[in-house]
C-alpha cells in the first residue's frame, strides 16, 4: 500500500447528514466484509463496536430515508481495486 492512501475510519456512514459521513473516503470505493461476506447494502458500519447497518429492501421511513437493520458481527472495511 502507498503512503498517501488514508486509513479507513473506525465508523463510516453514506448518509450526508451523519457526523460519520466522509465524502473523501467514500469516493475511494469502500467495500465492507461482514462475517466474511462482501455486503453491497451497507449504510453505516463501526469496526470497534462490531456492527453494520444494512438497508432493508426498497422501503423508506417517513422522512424518505431507507429502512435499515443493525446486525452485530465482525466488520472488515477495505478499499476496492479499480
Amino acid at each position: 500500500m502507498s503512503e498517501d492512501i488514508p486509513a479507513l475510519p473506525d465508523r463510516l456512514s453514506v448518509d450526508p447528514n451523519s457526523p460519520f459521513y466522509d465524502e473523501a473516503v467514500l469516493t475511494r470505493n469502500v467495500g465492507v466484509r461482514f462475517k466474511g461476506q462482501d455486503k453491497t447494502n451497507v449504510e453505516e458500519y463501526c469496526v470497534s463496536e462490531g456492527w453494520v447497518r444494512l438497508t432493508v429492501g426498497a422501503s423508506k421511513d417517513r422522512h424518505g430515508n431507507p429502512l435499515t437493520m443493525k446486525l452485530q458481527g465482525v466488520v472488515e472495511p477495505y478499499f476496492r481495486e479499480g
